[in-house]
């Protein structure tokens, strides 16, 4: 998405393409930096030091440290080693799980000599792949705006949303929030209402930066204000991430999502 007017991805291949530069989301929203990621050990503090966020993209994050890893060594202790060291970041993260079983799947058949090349391939289809499906996500959700949009006779469409559901949580795009992007950029006039997201503020620090880079309007609001705005009719939608989702529809997100 746009920082200072410039594409920018929160995990990016480095130009020297022996490492990974990621947003340092630990010094947002008062300075954009990228940190790079060069071995397994600094991937692992990204991870556990909040650095890198949102379960996507720490799915992606690990996915880079077994490849750097491999790069480093390639023995089948070298590699079970880093398997193990990036599943204990974020134990509970499914993206994590699912990247690491599937890197797994592929490097743990091959020679070591093999492994260093296609660990970076792998590395890099997960990526784009994260990638599609949260454009993918944006173009779906830019239809049911549309819809109520269309009811608001040309207003702007007032979204509320919690805690960090949009590019900073994964690659590109994001998940909840990538319909509000599609639909500014489309020419939707669209506002969203940031809940703050105590205790870590992610909505006050991630959300609201990485929509004013955008130029999407937006305002930050106390995470109890939300129903007295939808009491006054000031929200049209509400967009939330989930963490899990069950057979029966019931879904689990961050806490304090349950008000909206």
């Amino acid at each position: 998405m746009l920082v200072a007017g410039r594409r920018c991805r929160a995990l990016a291949l480095a130009g020297d393409g022996c490492s990974v530069e990621v947003v340092d989301q630990t010094r947002l929203p008062f300075a954009f930096e990228l940190r790079r990621l060069r071995t397994l050990g600094q991937v692992e503090q990204a991870i556990t030091g909040m650095v890198v966020r949102g379960a996507p993209l720490i799915g992606v994050t690990a996915a880079w440290g077994v490849a750097l890893a491999m790069r480093a060594e390639a023995s089948d202790a070298a590699l079970e080693y880093a398997l193990q060291t990036l599943a204990a970041t974020r134990p509970t993260a499914v993206n994590l799980q699912w990247a690491l079983a599937r890197m797994a799947a592929v490097l743990r058949p091959l020679a070591p000599a093999a492994r260093p090349r296609q660990a970076c391939d792998e590395a890099e289809r997960i990526t784009e792949q994260d990638v599609r499906c949260c454009a993918a996500i944006g173009r779906h959700g830019l239809t049911l705006l549309r819809e109520l949009a269309a009811q608001r006779a040309g207003y702007p469409l007032n979204i509320l949303t919690h805690c960090n559901a949009g590019w900073l949580a994964c690659v590109d795009h994001g998940t909840a929030l990538a319909p509000v992007y599609a639909a500014h950029d489309a020419g939707m006039p669209v506002h969203v209402w940031v809940d703050e997201t105590r205790p870590r503020n992610q909505g006050a620090a991630l959300t609201a930066f990485e929509l004013t880079a955008h130029g999407v309007p937006c305002t930050v609001i106390a995470d109890n204000a939300g129903g007295h705005l939808m009491q006054r009719g000031r929200i049209d939608l509400c967009l939330v991430g989930s963490d899990r989702v069950t057979a029966a529809g019931d879904v689990a997100n961050k806490i304090a999502s349950l008000q909206i």
